[in-house]
């Protein structure tokens, strides 16, 4: 879960804002307490790259620290999400690798994806055009996705003679739309449509094309100014219960709650209530 630091607090230093990060293989702007990333390579459909998969895993690993940012838009350029891991500059190498160099690869993949769950702040996909294999892994790893009629998904690794298991498929795809349709996704490596993707529970909602990116952000600025401490809290715990009984999740939860109880956010919540005003969050 994401704790606030203060400025008074000794720690402060160590949580440095991201607002003046300059990203190199990617896109990153920040206001208003959100932060997007944007794929840009748009004449590829903006695939992967090794450099591009290390510093999106470095990114999102760093933003656990950054108080200031309160929520994440993931997006790509040019009316489309991402392609993958790009055909010349990865494919093309990972065929002269040997198994300790591959398994590298495989873990740094797997690192980003892990990278995205760990990160505490809501992560929101504006998802348009192609999404496929590590591209829809990304989309996949969000907390919420928005797609657009002409988004088109595609876990399609075993179009390139791989399995489906890749960068944690097996373990997401079928908790979000179900093992049977994960089943069939993933052995063939169809693109699921938006509308499948939307009826599925893959999609939030979807939006026309020249829409997405402004209806996802305005999600992620309602989640910004939301009770971040809890917000960190409540996608730990969506996270964690997944190996959970029952009676575990609902001590785990009981827990998680009392600590939610004792922040000044709580406080605020029942003083603006009181006075019949909106609360205004600190993530404190």
């Amino acid at each position: 879960m994401k704790h606030y630091i203060g400025a008074g607090n000794p720690m402060h230093a160590q949580f440095e804002a991201k607002a003046p990060y300059a990203a190199k293989h990617f896109a990153w702007h920040y206001e208003a307490g959100v932060g997007t990333i944007t794929l840009n390579r748009p004449e590829r459909k903006n695939p992967l790259t090794f450099d591009s998969y290390a510093e999106l895993r470095d990114l999102f690993r760093a933003l656990t620290y950054a108080t200031d940012v309160k929520a994440i838009v993931v997006t790509g350029a040019g009316g489309n999400f991402c392609s993958g891991g790009d055909v010349h500059e990865i494919i093309g190498p990972l065929t002269g690798m040997r198994m300790p160099e591959l398994l590298e690869f495989t873990r740094m993949t797997g690192d980003l994806v892990k990278a995205i769950r760990h990160c505490p702040q809501p992560i929101v996909g504006a998802i348009d055009g192609v999404c496929a294999g590590a591209g829809a892994m990304i989309a996949l790893a969000c907390d919420l996705r928005y797609g657009s009629p002409a988004t088109r998904t595609a876990f399609l690794f075993t179009r390139v003679g791989l399995a489906g298991a890749d960068m944690g498929a097996c373990a997401l795809l079928p908790r979000v739309i179900g093992q049977g349709r994960a089943s069939e996704l993933l052995f063939t490596g169809r693109a699921m449509t938006a509308q499948e993707g939307q009826a599925w529970g893959f999609f939030n909602a979807l939006h026309e094309s020249d829409a997405l990116l402004e209806a996802a952000t305005k999600v992620a600025r309602e989640l910004a100014e939301g009770p971040s401490f809890a917000h960190g809290m409540t996608k730990t715990m969506l996270s964690q219960e997944w190996s959970m009984t029952i009676d575990q999740a609902i001590e785990a939860e009981a827990q998680a709650q009392a600590i939610c109880m004792q922040t000044e956010d709580f406080k605020r919540a029942y003083e603006a209530f009181a006075a019949k005003r909106k609360p205004v969050f600190g993530g404190d």
